[in-house]
């Protein structure tokens, strides 16, 4: 791999999909061995990567400001949606044809239509900045933006695209996970804490407890099943690389 900067499995093709950021791939593996069985080409700075269950096409970030539309079963070019400037994380609707997508540079959240598939609406980030990681309530209308500066957690209402909360979180967040079963949100910060924020309503948030790490660790992966929270522990100094994983209280 080249900078491997997303990573997806696809059950239902028992796929692994790589995206690198340095040699501008998409590679996808096969599940059991991890054979490369395909590698799209010409992604310039492929970065977050997600996959549509529904049309079975991968979305992927990449370039100065673009998604790529892939045809994972072919490995075709669909379509490519252009963006104000690189994008970041990005969330899918699952009962709707909507994609949030953060783009920090451009100080906004696109809204992509993938039926169309075009951007449909710009929201504005101006007041909270740096705005990289992101998840989405879907059905309480609500998504969370991770900002760095200043360091917030901000929700926006969905139907909207205006503020309703926000709320101070530990410094250079990275990663940021919603648990729709305990309503609370993970977020895995490079200061060195993962924030746990407890949500009692769509409009209401409260830091519900703070976990000390390590500096720099920021990149985490949350499962609700086995009820897992997974931290990337980066070598520094006399400190080895860890994969530190944590296990989800009620």
């Amino acid at each position: 791999m080249s900078k491997p900067t997303g990573v997806l499995y696809v059950p239902e093709a028992k796929q692994v999909l790589v995206a690198n950021g340095d040699d501008g791939t998409l590679k996808i593996l096969d599940g059991a061995d991890f054979k490369v069985l395909k590698n799209i080409t010409a992604l310039d700075d492929a970065d977050n990567l997600r996959f549509d269950s529904k049309s079975q096409l991968a979305w992927l970030g990449y370039s100065d400001g673009a998604l790529e539309v892939v045809d994972t079963a072919t490995a075709k070019h669909v379509a490519s949606v252009k963006l104000a400037k690189h994008p970041e994380s990005f969330q899918l609707e699952q009962n709707g044809s909507r994609i949030f997508v953060n783009i920090p540079d451009a100080k906004q959240v696109a809204v992509v239509d993938r039926e169309k598939p075009a951007v449909i609406a710009t929201w504005p980030m101006e007041k909270f900045q740096a705005n990289f990681p992101m998840a989405l309530d879907e059905p309480n209308h609500r998504l969370f933006i991770g900002c760095r500066k200043p360091a917030r957690l901000v929700v926006l209402d969905t139907d909207t695209g205006k503020p309703v909360a926000d709320l101070a979180i530990s410094g250079d967040i990275d990663d940021l996970f919603y648990d729709a079963i305990r309503t609370q949100l993970y977020l895995s910060c490079g200061e060195g804490f993962i924030d746990v924020i407890r949500q009692h309503s769509p409009d209401k948030y409260e830091l519900r407890e703070r976990i000390p790490t390590r500096p720099g660790a920021r990149t985490g992966f949350f499962s609700a099943d086995p009820n897992q929270f997974c931290l990337a522990v980066p070598q520094r100094g006399d400190q080895s690389a860890e994969l530190w994983i944590f296990k989800v209280q009620k």
